[in-house]
């Protein structure tokens, strides 16, 4: 079925680059990345027959490498022209180049040892066997992602500011906020001054009081979520470096930060984008807190002398 031509690219990105990777994008660049992560990181750009097909894409991608153009439209319910204008904004001349691309990077998955089908539903009646299988798949595929996607060079800045800054404040909501706790917890194992604020308010209080030097690290999965915006966004006021740790390079949280730092998803059935989110957000974050350590090594070794042997006394006797 045909549907009305107008439905496009939110913010009017069917017009603009064809995709994140041609141009500049603070923090990372999609240009060398595999086709369905930067099929992933537009999503959210996409409405409409657009987006339909980019879902198609992302659920079958096997399918998609072997359909013909108009097999995709019928599969999409859109029409042959909507996915040229879909081949165009993720960066493809035509769609012939986009199923090399799909087909080239399925192959890779298959020649690396991927025998779970990760788009896969996972079914109520699956056994466990098979759902660790695909929760194991999921996870390793995302944290392949992460790291073709991760700019090491914003983690390096990321970690030259923390070193250095009086006060260090993270802040997130949800499943975001227990990510930010672990960070916290890890840095201030080594002696860095940091805390994570999961009130608005207590946050907004301690944002106010930033000064320069200090640092601000937002999380949050999509970028989106208006209470880290308007923590970050206080912090930046008052001259805090600000960092974004997201998915998607061109959300309001990502637009507002110095440093952009990117993780990829797999989501599964049961553990949509935002849970699926946690592991690659605590893998980056684990890098940054090392690369932390690194740059303060005798006060980090020093930190862990102490604290260990302070909390030594309420080890079990074995």
């Amino acid at each position: 079925m045909a549907e009305p031509e107008m439905n496009g690219v939110a913010a009017g990105a069917a017009t603009a680059s064809p995709a994140r990777g041609q141009g500049p994008v603070r923090g990372g660049s999609l240009e060398h990345d595999g086709v369905l992560l930067r099929v992933r990181a537009l999503l959210p750009e996409f409405t409409g027959a657009l987006q339909r097909v980019a879902e198609q894409v992302l659920t079958d991608p096997a399918g998609a490498s072997r359909a013909t153009i108009v097999e995709l439209a019928e599969r999409s319910g859109t029409s042959p022209a909507t996915v040229t204008r879909f081949c165009r904004a993720v960066g493809f001349d035509g769609y012939a180049d986009l199923r090399l691309g799909i087909a080239a990077e399925t192959g890779r998955a298959r020649s690396a040892g991927w025998t779970v089908d990760i788009g896969r539903e996972i079914q109520p009646n699956d056994p466990l066997e098979r759902v660790l299988g695909q929760i194991m798949a999921a996870d390793t595929r995302a944290m392949h992602d992460t790291a073709s996607l991760l700019d090491l060079g914003e983690v390096g800045r990321a970690a030259v500011a923390i070193a250095a800054a009086p006060r260090v404040n993270i802040f997130g909501a949800s499943g975001s906020a227990l990510v930010g706790e672990e960070m916290q917890f890890s840095l201030h194992r080594i002696g860095i001054p940091v805390w994570a604020w999961t009130d608005v308010h207590n946050g907004l209080a301690s944002a106010a009081l930033s000064r320069p030097g200090d640092v601000a690290l937002g999380i949050s999965h999509s970028g989106e979520t208006g209470e880290t915006i308007e923590l970050l966004a206080e912090a930046n006021s008052r001259g805090a470096t600000t960092i974004a740790l997201t998915s998607f390079p061109r959300s309001p949280l990502a637009e507002l930060a110095d440093i952009v730092l990117l993780t990829a998803t797999q989501a599964t059935t049961f553990r949509p984008d935002a849970l699926s989110a946690r592991h690659p957000q605590l893998v980056v974050l684990d890098l940054l807190y090392v690369a932390v350590a690194q740059r303060t090594h005798e006060r980090s070794h020093a930190a862990f002398q102490r604290t260990a042997q302070a909390v030594h006394g309420h080890k079990a006797a074995k």
